[in-house]
Order: structure tokens, then sequence, then C-alpha cells
């Protein structure tokens, strides 16, 4: 038995290609690496790797993360430029016992050392989002609010290997706009990704200074300990920490989360409408998911083929520059 999640439609290509790792008896790290390596490397996902959105100086930064459930190895980056693949050097980070967190120059300087590849990160395209945003904002006098899901977040992976060995990893440019050297959820153990190959693996995307609040991954991941099925670990979780941030702040950001546990089942649950993911197993072809809310829970359907159209097309469309 072997299994993989993802977070958002934009993980389909990379888990249908890692499958075939597992499917022929592979390791689940490389899995994790090769599927969020094909996410990171596709320029029209504007939220990850290559072509992901700027900062506010218009600098591509970059997190990333791996965690490996069998040993509760994990490395991290945060705030780096340059990386083609930041998840390589977030699972070449987990190799160490100390050092397995690194940020900005310091994880770029190592990168090089160990021969991962260096490109400018940022796209032609990307800055067009950057000046339209700009001149968006100069028209109107008025800053936008930082939201995450401007064309997607935190792609982030849980996965099942058939020796039963459980990891995950995330990969993110992190929120469109935000401050240089800002970090979110994402690189961050307990929050962003969590895995423990006794009990299972989760993993979130949306508003990272939410998400931490709660060590929301790390909880789903008790949740299961406790008995929940991974799904009910899931809704409980993002309930729970939407009823406590409402209570003590008056407000909540975007929480989803996905998870699956040692047997392979799986769970999803958000707070917003619209939600995708990604699932595939031994015995469950790929198949993209959406989720609605109904009865206070989350529910999901698989995507419809307009919808899978739909995705693409948006994505991949000419952009117009308003600022000409």
């Amino acid at each position: 038995m072997w299994a993989m999640i993802g977070t958002w439609r934009m993980a389909l290509e990379g888990i249908e290609l890692a499958s075939k790792i597992l499917e022929q008896g592979g390791n689940v790290g490389d899995s994790i690496e090769s599927a969020i390596k094909y996410i990171e490397n596709f320029p029209y996902y504007k939220s990850v790797g290559y072509g992901g959105l700027p900062n506010e100086n218009m600098q591509v930064e970059l997190d990333a993360a791996y965690m490996d459930g069998s040993t509760f190895d994990f490395g991290a980056c945060g705030a780096v430029r340059n990386i083609k693949n930041p998840i390589s050097l977030a699972k070449a980070l987990s190799k160490f016992d100390t050092n397995n967190f690194l940020v900005g120059p310091g994880a770029e300087n190592y990168a090089s050392k160990i021969g991962l590849e260096m490109v400018n990160m940022l796209t032609d395209r990307a800055k067009i989002h950057y000046k339209n945003r700009l001149y968006e904002e100069n028209q109107t006098n008025e800053k936008k609010d930082l939201k995450p899901y401007i064309g997607h977040d935190t792609v982030g992976i849980c996965a099942l290997d058939s020796n039963l060995n459980i990891a995950a990893g995330t990969s993110t440019s992190g929120l469109f706009m935000k401050k240089q050297g800002r970090l979110g959820d994402s690189p961050v153990l307990g929050s962003g990704l969590y895995a423990d190959s006794s009990i299972g693996a989760a993993s979130a995307t949306g508003l990272g200074e939410d998400l931490m609040k709660g060590c929301i991954s790390y909880q789903i991941v008790m949740n299961m300990k406790n008995g929940m099925s991974p799904q009910e670990a899931c809704q409980h979780a993002v309930m729970s920490l939407e009823e406590i941030l409402r209570k003590k702040r008056d407000k909540c950001g975007d929480l989803s989360v996905v998870a699956i546990d040692k047997d392979g089942n799986f769970g999803v649950a958000t707070n917003i409408e619209g939600f995708s993911f990604v699932y595939q197993s031994s015995n469950h072809p790929a198949k993209v998911y959406v989720t609605y809310q109904e009865d206070g829970k989350t529910r999901y359907k698989q995507a419809s083929d307009k919808w899978l159209e739909d995705y693409m097309e948006k994505r991949m469309a000419p952009l117009i520059k308003l600022y000409e």
C-alpha cells in the first residue's frame, strides 16, 4: 500500500510523476522531492518556485521544508532567492543533526556549495503581476491587504510508501507583496507540516500567521494518534483553531489542511470555499477534488472536466499590462 495527497490542483502532475517511484517500491522521501520539484519548475503556478510572486521589493523569496516521519529528520529553508528547487535544499538539510533550518544568504551559500542549481527565479510574468498590483494601488491610493490564494498558495504533500514510511514536504513563495524576509508556516515544523510514520502526516496552506498560532499540522497528527480518522482530525483542528482565533481576535484567516494516516486513508478540511486537493494511492487513481461546506463541515467532490480546463486556462492566459 502507498498513497500521496497534495494541496491544490497544482499538485496533480507532480503526484502522478512521483507515483511511479512508489509503484516501484521506492522511497517516500524521493517521491515527495520529485513531486514538489515538478511543481516548483512549472512557471505558471505563481505561488511556488520559478515564477513565484515576489515580495514588496519585487524579489522572489522562497520557503520549503521536509520531514521524515520514520526518523524525525527534518530540513527547512526560508527567505531564499535564486535556488531553483528549495525542496531539494530542505531535504538535503534533513540529513544533519544540527543546522537543519537555514535562511537567507546562508541557505543560498550552502545550496550553491552542494551543487544545487541556482537561477533567477523572477520571471517576466511575475514582474507583470507585480507592476499591475502597484498600478492598481496607485490608481486608488489604497494599499491592498495581503491575502493567501492569489493564484493559490503553498504546495504541501504527504506520502506513504510500501515500506510504511511516511513523510511530508512543503514549498511556497509565500504571500504576494510580503515584506522582505517574511516567513509563514510552510517551513515551520508542526505548523506547515508534520509526519510520524507510526501515525500519519499533515500539511497546511493558507494564512501562515494564523496557521502557526495553532501548530495545526502537529495537532492533526496528535488527533489521529488519539483515535480520530484523518477526516475527523483535520476537521477538528480547523474548526477548533478558527473558533479560538475568532474568540481571541474576532477574526481568522484562511485555514486549509490535508492529511493521511499510516494506512493510507486521507482527510481534508478548510474554512474557505473552493479549496482543491489531489489524492492517489496504490488502489486509487490520481484525482482532483474540490471542497465545499455543508452543515459546518468540509465536504468534497471530484473536479469536473470543465473545472480542470478552466483552472489551467486561467493560469496560463496571457497577461494584460495595466501600466501601459
